[in-house]
């Protein structure tokens, strides 16, 4: 069986989470928004089919008003 690509995006975000993660709960690829307290403001948990989705959908978060950093882990079965 072939493991969709999955990542966790650690988010620093302006005011105003709660409309980030409304807009990141809506987004396709996205499974799990939460906010958390910390470092980081928002982890998110996206999942796609290819690698190439993958990118799309964390380009997409990136973009999104109010979001001024990202950290990508993509993870991987071992």
């Amino acid at each position: 069986m072939i493991e969709m690509p999955k990542a966790y995006v650690l988010l620093n975000s302006e005011a105003f989470e709660s409309q980030l993660t409304k807009a990141l709960r809506e987004m396709k690829g996205v499974e799990e928004v939460y906010p958390v307290y910390g470092v980081y403001d928002i982890i998110v948990r996206t999942r796609a089919d290819t690698m190439e989705k993958l990118k799309e959908t964390h380009d997409k978060i990136r973009k999104l008003s109010n979001v001024r950093s990202t950290l990508t882990m993509i993870a991987h079965e071992g």
